[in-house]
């Protein structure tokens, strides 16, 4: 029961931070459904993420907190996740008016983009912070849990991998104004599929490759595979951040060049335009195939590639975004017509270049 109270009070910290921590006051992209003003959002992702780590450290290195503390109570910090992740779901789907069945409402939301205290906490802000959080502090007590176990054999892999993974989600909250422009926040609303999302299975089942490796031995994976593994990241990081960064430029400033180097070259009716030179002329969700790179990169950092577990973390994503370059693409013929059929022409590759 003590480990229940413990994640309610962690997550209720992660919550205190965001609200009081110093943050950037940025416009984002989507417009208010009732006003339509563009949203303004608090960004402290970074500050927030530094302080609880910091505090995870702290507790460990005085003894007030065992540093795995969160893997040898990882089946009931699961469970309690699902509980607060099921209950935030019927809180914010069920006052809100209904748009289609109850069920479909219940796992993809009403609220397109939900705003407390004058907009100083932002539903899709707050739940992709705690997730970062938590899957930062999973990630830290399964290796921790590691190292206590095999303290004069360390799997150097087991390092690498939360390294990358560590690197993937400061990344991630130190560009968090680029993704008010992504998926997430242009087409989706707020319901178990983000709600139970960010407060259970980001946070945990992300860290899937740890869960079921940490106390396995370390399997002596060469030093020149670690780092093809690394360099197969990165080299996932530049296709998803140069795509984001690249549209990110273009819808904030459209005569920019990107990286300095690449003049925008756009498709237009003379009212729409569509990006499509860069990264977005090489397919049409570059930055999808970037994410299921890295998960694979990830994956097999680990050096067991017998093992199932490291590999859930990279079918979820093929599972994930295979549907939802469908489901995107659906929504950019609606919305451009014509235009998207030049672009699907022009660039015929929907996920990776000369595959698919």
């Amino acid at each position: 029961m003590s480990s229940v109270f413990a994640l309610i009070a962690l997550y209720g910290l992660v919550f205190v931070l965001h609200l009081i921590v110093p943050a950037r006051r940025v416009t984002g992209y989507v417009r208010d459904e009732a006003t339509g003003a563009p949203l303004r959002y608090r960004l402290n992702g970074v500050r927030v993420m530094a302080l609880t780590v910091a505090l995870y450290f702290v507790a460990g290195a005085t003894g007030l907190v065992p540093w795995d503390w969160l893997y040898v109570h990882r089946v009931e910090t699961l469970a309690t996740a699902c509980g607060l992740g099921l209950l935030f779901t019927l809180a914010i789907v069920l006052p809100a008016a209904p748009r289609r069945g109850l069920l479909a409402d219940l796992y993809l939301g009403r609220l397109a983009n939900p705003q407390w205290l004058e907009g100083h906490i932002d539903a899709k802000m707050f739940l992709y912070l705690i997730g970062a959080v938590m899957l930062q502090l999973n990630l830290l007590s399964f290796a921790a849990h590691h190292l206590l176990l095999y303290p004069h054999d360390p799997s150097p892999g087991v390092l690498l991998h939360v390294a990358l993974f560590s690197f993937f989600l400061w990344e991630y909250l130190n560009f968090e104004e680029v993704h008010l422009y992504t998926y997430d926040f242009v087409a989706e609303r707020v319901g178990f599929k983000l709600g139970w999302g960010c407060l259970t299975f980001y946070p945990f089942f992300y860290a899937v490759g740890l869960w079921t490796t940490a106390a396995l031995p370390n399997p002596h994976t060469p030093a020149p595979l670690l780092g093809l593994c690394a360099l197969l990241f990165f080299t996932g990081w530049m296709l998803a951040r140069g795509a984001n960064m690249q549209k990110f430029w273009f819808k904030t400033q459209p005569e920019k060049l990107a990286f300095g180097t690449i003049k925008p070259e756009v498709l237009s009716d003379g009212e729409k335009q569509i990006l499509v030179n860069g990264f977005w002329g090489l397919s049409r969700h570059i930055n999808y195939l970037g994410e299921i790179t890295m998960a694979t990169a990830l994956a097999l950092s680990l050096g067991h590639p017998g093992e199932l577990g490291p590999w859930l973390y990279p079918l979820y994503y093929l599972v994930l975004l295979v549907p939802r370059q469908i489901d995107d693409d659906r929504r950019c013929r609606a919305k451009y017509g014509a235009l998207w059929h030049q672009y699907e022409r022009r660039v015929r590759w929907r996920i990776v270049p000369g595959i698919y």
